[in-house]
């Protein structure tokens, strides 16, 4: 059960000191203790995220290299995603299976939850602060007070599970008055692989330290502080040591999870118009989803064809199939319900609403990676990746019998493994999910 209310107020320096009462589904680690004064972390945002000495980057003379088991899961994933202070959450602990909706009343989370995994994604794919968090005052911790520097910021961060085990990345942001990363930690069983702190205020650059092993033990350098450090490690690393190579595994392991993340908020009021034919890769918005429709159903006959099953259930009238209208020479495409033979076929520009976004997430889950706009690992073979597909507000503008439809295909979809749902739905989904085995649910409470 997800937490039904967090702490009235946090303020820059009692979100590191304070021990509250930890009502998530399961226990967050308890915090270290910060060091004070300018030589630490920036006090008040970054809490227990503190850079390590070296005897700390050994813990208790454990060996430099990982352990070679074979995971039950050999796909990087993401299991678990923490707030420690953001938005309305407050030391929230999240975990996250193959499908994970979140449910409850307006003002209660959901899309701050989701937000926070979408901005780790995108840190984790490259992108700088200023992308990922366009308006970050609004994830600061509710009724929070800025320190004596006038700092506030939140803390956010998530659990990685793949073949080298599970993988912990905490982060650190200052908001105000200079959006930046103040303390970032990689970590796996307890050992620390890299931290790094806010040395100097006046610097756009964190200390950095990761675990080498051998003679050196520890490398120390400046990374910028807009970026995430985990995601530049690969750039950095060289791997010719235990330690290092203990490092690399775990960056890239986190890397891999948080790159094939799939965003996706269906635009009805996008979608109804002709689109120029391109690559037929669909983007989050679904507004190209015509031109998706013409690659699918080229190249992908039996998941066009289950697409066209699921329609049956999700369009109004009867429906034999889809198919799609080009312009001459390559011109703009549209597509069509075919209502079948004497039936003239239906445009889906004439679709309700609810009808089109049900038809663009039943693509989105019926597909994969080499349909939909998403950049993962090249380096990896497909296989070995898992799709997360993120949807704030799932059911938005569905009747019942279109959401448990979306609902029966994310179970077959997510059961096979290479596609993962983390969404929110209203209270009609939620009590249709709740009697469905496979489905993780999450309540938050006012």
């Amino acid at each position: 059960m997800a937490p039904t209310s967090v702490a009235p107020a946090i303020s820059a320096t009692s979100a590191a000191s304070s021990a509250p009462t930890r009502p998530g589904p399961a226990a967050a680690a308890p915090a270290a203790s910060a060091p004070q004064g300018p030589a630490g972390v920036a006090a008040g945002v970054a809490g227990d995220l503190v850079e390590p000495s070296q005897a700390s980057l050994h813990v208790s003379g454990r060996p430099a290299e990982p352990a070679q088991r074979q995971s039950r899961q050999p796909r990087p994933v993401v299991t678990e995603l923490r707030l420690s202070a953001f938005g309305p959450h407050r030391a929230a602990v999240f975990p996250l299976g193959p499908l994970t909706l979140f449910a409850g009343p307006s003002g209660s989370g959901k899309s701050q939850a989701l937000a926070a995994y979408e901005a780790l994604a995108g840190l984790g794919s490259g992108a700088v602060l200023e992308e990922v968090f366009p308006d970050p005052r609004a994830r600061i911790p509710d009724r929070a007070v800025p320190d004596a520097q006038r700092r506030r910021g939140f803390r956010l961060g998530c659990t990685v599970d793949g073949p080298v085990g599970p993988v912990r990345l905490d982060l650190a942001v200052q908001a105000e008055p200079t959006l930046r990363i103040v303390g970032e930690r990689l970590s796996q069983d307890g050992q620390i692989l890299l931290a790094t702190a806010l040395r100097d205020p006046g610097r756009r650059s964190v200390q950095a330290a990761w675990l080498t092993g051998g003679a050196i033990g520890v490398t120390r350098a400046p990374l910028p502080d807009d970026r995430l450090g985990t995601a530049l490690l690969p750039l950095r690393v060289a791997g010719s040591t235990a330690g290092q190579r203990q490092v690399l595994a775990a960056a890239e392991q986190v890397v891999v999870a948080l790159r094939a993340v799939f965003p996706c908020d269906p635009r009805p009021d996008l979608m109804r118009a002709a689109v120029p034919q391109g690559e037929g890769r669909l983007l989050g918005d679904c507004a190209n989803l015509a031109d998706v429709l013409r690659r699918t159903r080229k190249e992908c006959g039996t998941r066009h064809a289950l697409l066209a099953e699921a329609a049956r259930t999700g369009c109004a009238g009867p429906v034999a199939g889809l198919d799609v209208r080009a312009s001459a020479g390559g011109g703009p495409v549209a597509a069509v319900l075919d209502r079948g033979p004497g039936r003239p076929a239906t445009e889906l520009a004439r679709l309700g609403g609810g009808e089109l976004r049900f038809l663009a997430l039943a693509l989105v889950l019926l597909t994969g990676p080499g349909v939909l706009a998403v950049d993962p690992a090249a380096e990896l073979l497909s296989a070995r990746q898992a799709l997360t597909v993120l949807a704030d507000g799932f059911d938005r503008g569905l009747d019942r019998r279109q959401s448990a439809e979306l609902l029966r295909l994310a179970l077959l979809s997510c059961g096979r493994g290479h596609i993962r749902l983390v969404a929110t739905v209203g209270e009609g989904t939620a009590a249709i999910a709740r009697d469905l085995p496979g489905v993780a649910m999450v309540d938050l409470g006012p």
